[in-house]
């Protein structure tokens, strides 16, 4: 899957960008403030509905404008499929894919899978659940054909029994029914989840081991209640609890991957610097498993590169991601730093950007040398 234009009206200090972006390499080089984090948001969007940095619309508008539109062309399997975002400051959004509005943004995500790597990426160690769970998922919609729509009848139950949990006086038969029902989806969500977490371990295992020696590294995947018990039976057994504090404690809303060294957690063992380089490894596994079971490549956006890793590590994910061979989009301060890293890659299609007070204009283009 490849951007071929990408189109960005009044992005937050974007007035009008119009680019053609390298199937391959994408370098993005200016001053702090002039745009390049910007642009990788309004990729973003243009997949999502929404930034990385924020779920908020309206800061993304430039300021005097009533809405931002972001346009993309991509190519998947050889078809060329244009895709449309435009959001107003009124809360109106439209978002569409081949000239037909969408029915929900998770149909817009399926067209451009995203990976993002900036430094919020480290919350993946030192966050809450809820940021592994959705780092989790993210591979789990895009190779599990029925996850989206169990996934919302689990978010359906959760809300229901919830509902009935905080009444004066509790429906029995009622509050059975929905458990059934929230027993039976959360049994087939943690199997997607299972299936994609054991192609994810190995894949991150093997890859982490070539990047640094990290003894004692390993990764599981907590399911939110008792392996060992059946959940309808977790749920009758919490009910006291669940009524008193009006809410579900157990279930695959609670999931987690618990990323550990000799047992403790990573987050608080590791070095900064490994931290980074254990996160890097968790996202290029993911694009990696990715492109084996859907045979698709996923677009990684990467933000302020060489501030988060030394040449030396900057050179080892670089190389990670030319085997991917997937669409990568990077952002520097310095274009002699960000260049560097893929200079000995001349068979690599590479553009390079120049951003300036929010314009963006090619400065080098080996597409057309790398191709030949």
């Amino acid at each position: 899957m490849t951007l071929l234009r990408l189109s960005i009206q009044n992005f937050r200090n974007l007035q009008a960008v119009d680019l053609e972006p390298s199937p391959q390499v994408n370098l993005f080089f200016g001053e702090n403030g002039s745009g390049k984090t910007s642009l990788l948001e309004a990729i973003h969007c243009l997949t999502l509905g929404r930034s990385f940095r924020s779920h908020k619309h309206k800061p993304l508008i430039r300021q005097g404008e009533s809405a931002f539109t972001v346009f993309g062309r991509i190519s998947s399997s050889g078809v060329q499929v244009p895709l449309g975002v435009e959001r107003h400051l009124d809360g109106q959004s439209t978002f569409k894919a081949n000239g037909v509005q969408v029915s929900s943004l998770a149909e817009l995500a399926s067209y451009l899978p995203i990976q993002v790597i900036n430094a919020d990426s480290f919350q993946l160690l030192e966050g809450s659940p809820k940021v592994r769970r959705q780092f989790m998922d993210w591979l789990v919609f895009h190779v599990e054909p029925q996850f989206f729509t169990t996934w919302k009848g689990v978010q359906r139950c959760l809300k229901h029994r919830n509902s009935l949990l905080r009444r004066d006086r509790i429906d029995g038969p009622e509050l059975a029914v929905w458990d059934r029902e929230l027993a039976r989806l959360s049994h087939s969500l943690d199997q997607y989840r299972q299936r994609s977490i054991e192609h994810f371990k190995s894949a991150f295992l093997e890859l982490l081991a070539s990047f640094i020696r990290l003894p004692g590294v390993d990764i599981s995947y907590q399911r939110g209640w008792d392996r060992e018990r059946d959940y309808e039976d977790v749920l009758k057994t919490n009910f006291d609890r669940d009524s008193q504090q009006g809410y579900t404690h157990s279930g695959c809303h609670r999931a987690d991957l618990r990323i550990t060294i000799n047992g403790q957690p990573a987050g608080e063992i590791l070095s900064r610097g490994q931290q980074k380089l254990v996160v890097c490894a968790l996202k290029v596994a993911q694009g990696h498993v990715f492109g084996n079971l859907t045979g698709h490549q996923c677009v990684y956006l990467v933000d302020d590169l060489p501030a988060e890793l030394d040449q030396v590590h900057r050179s080892r994910l670089v190389d990670w991601l030319e085997r991917l061979g997937g669409q990568v989009f990077i952002t520097g301060v310095e274009r002699d730093a960000l260049v560097a890293d893929w200079q000995e890659r001349p068979h690599l299609a590479r553009k390079v950007f120049h951003v300036e007070q929010g314009a963006v204009k090619v400065v080098e283009d080996t597409s057309s040398a790398a191709t030949e």
